[in-house]
């Protein structure tokens, strides 16, 4: 396997040499209000030489992190089951070869295509899922594949209280209810990711991160901005607590640069994926 772009800073290793596979995956076909996270890959990647390799939050250098960045993925435009198959394959593939994916979004779905792949290796995999969005309809606007819907997919395959969610603000009244006894829902922060992650110890977790968890003080250039989310600070220290886990797989999406021209979102989640990256076990 052969990277076909320039890589996150940092991320220099041959896939051979890799203990994680970051990937992009720029896709944001059903993007409900406004498109444009397709870019967040590519601004991600051309951006992060404005960061350091080196972390102060965690004495870490990603010089030192085995990691190999492919690049974006070529996905097909409206065609969101092509692409989640594709992503499933590749994520497929980095699994089967002993190591980490980590995926770039694009729109939150793509998420499904990474867990479809986890939770083929993992069947008694747990999702950690970061969100302003409680993403669990069923259909919206009558399409079952939507970024609206990407938690409910994933419900389908793993069932009743394996789906752990922190930051929710925002969703339907019939999903709060349809939660309830389903999925295990932490409003407005991260009360709980204590005890979360002591529950969850030794499990196989994918771990899901929508940016626009984060406040759009913070974080103004997302899809479906939210008022009422996390700071960065906060943020952070949760992805921490998080990668004590056995995380199998991981993605971060939501980042819509062009609605921030000030260039502070993007190097928000330059800065995540590097926290990110070096917190992974």
């Amino acid at each position: 396997m052969n990277k076909n772009t320039v890589s996150f800073i940092g991320c220099d290793y041959e896939y051979e040499d890799a203990g994680i596979v970051l990937f992009g995956a720029p896709f944001d076909s059903t993007t409900s209000f406004r498109p444009g996270a397709r870019f967040g890959c590519s601004s991600i990647r051309n951006e992060s030489f404005g960061i350091e390799t080196y972390s102060p939050y965690q004495d870490k250098d990603l010089s030192e992190t085995r990691v190999f960045d492919f690049g974006d993925m070529e996905l097909p435009f409206g065609a969101p089951e092509n692409a989640l198959s594709m992503i499933e394959s590749f994520a497929k593939q980095v699994l089967s070869d002993g190591k980490i994916p980590g995926m770039i979004g694009g729109e939150h779905l793509v998420t499904l295509g990474a867990v479809r792949a986890a939770y083929a290796k993992y069947p008694d995999l747990y999702l950690i899922h970061f969100d302003a969005h409680m993403d669990l309809r069923d259909d919206y606007l009558g399409q079952r594949l939507s970024h609206a819907t990407v938690m409910r997919r994933v419900w389908d395959m793993l069932g009743d209280n394996r789906i752990v969610q922190f930051g929710i603000r925002s969703g339907d009244r019939s999903e709060f209810l349809w939660a309830k006894g389903r999925v295990k829902t932490q409003k407005f922060n991260f009360d709980g990711l204590g005890d979360a992650v002591k529950a969850l110890s030794g499990k196989p977790v994918y771990f899901s991160l929508d940016l626009d968890v984060l406040d759009p003080s913070v974080f103004p250039g997302t899809g479906t901005p939210e008022a009422g989310g996390v700071n960065f600070n906060e943020l952070i220290e949760a992805v921490r607590h998080v990668f004590k886990l056995n995380v199998v797989g991981f993605d971060v999406n939501e980042l819509a640069p062009i609605y921030d021209h000030s260039g502070a979102s993007t190097a928000a989640a330059c800065k995540i994926l590097r926290e990110i990256l070096l917190a992974v076990k």
